[in-house]
């Protein structure tokens, strides 16, 4: 029922948590644009970037606001294109794992600004890990099309971050048959829920943990059922 991941095919990093959203922008003077509410975007990641379970992550050369981001992700298991939004959207999953989306946040606000991207504020790492935990070890969890699992970050051993997977407000049915609209998925395609809300400096702000990530900062993300997924930040 656990194994480790497939040959990964390509990223997709969804936005589907409410509360990471609302509280980022708000940060900015923004509020929430009636868009988000219409369809659940994403952006394309590196799968030449992803990493693994205690596999060590740098920051760009460039980058002095190295972040972590909390979410969870599933694996295609099984090609299909246009797939309807109901919990049958489930048998093209091989499973869940827990996901890393690293980012260098000031890399990114200057890509963002632009109006294109994120780009290198994100490709030069992702984790995935430590294991794929299949769809039927998980689904005494499903409800409403979302998974009831708590989720932690930790830096150092202090907790930084808690959630809940059942958060999301987009649900795995429909991120699944957004993905796959007029296109086709393929065994090894990852589909990454977004942060859940708390779950990055960005949004905690770098003040309130005493900074961004640093060499020699050991990050853990726990997600309930699935494990921790541990990194060790080094210099580059």
């Amino acid at each position: 029922m656990r194994g480790p991941l497939p040959r990964i095919a390509s990223v997709r990093d969804f936005y589907a948590f409410e509360q990471h959203v609302m509280t980022c922008r708000s940060q900015r003077g923004l509020g929430m644009v009636p868009e988000w509410y219409q369809i659940p975007v994403f952006y394309f990641s590196n799968p030449a970037g992803v990493i693994g379970h205690d596999e060590p992550v740098s920051a760009p050369r460039a980058s002095r606001a190295l972040d972590y981001e909390l979410e969870l992700a599933c694996v295609i298991g099984k090609a299909g294109s246009d797939i309807p939004a109901d919990d049958a959207a489930l048998d093209y999953v091989a499973g869940f794992t827990i996901m890393n989306d690293w980012s260098a946040r000031d890399l990114q606000r200057q890509e963002m600004a632009v109006g294109l991207g994120p780009a290198k504020g994100k490709d030069f790492a992702t984790s995935l890990g430590p294991e794929l935990v299949s769809w039927d070890e998980l689904a005494d969890r499903y409800v409403g099309g979302r998974l009831q699992l708590d989720m932690t970050a930790s830096v150092n051993g202090r907790v930084y971050s808690r959630g809940d997977a059942s958060t999301m407000y987009w649900t795995w049915p429909q991120i699944i048959a957004h993905a796959s609209r007029d296109t086709r998925l393929v065994p090894g395609d990852v589909l990454g829920s977004g942060t859940v809300g708390t779950g990055c400096i960005l949004e905690l702000t770098p003040e309130a943990v005493g900074g961004w990530l640093k060499p020699g900062d050991v990050v853990e993300l726990s997600v309930e059922r699935l494990g921790v997924l541990r990194n060790h930040v080094v210099a580059r």
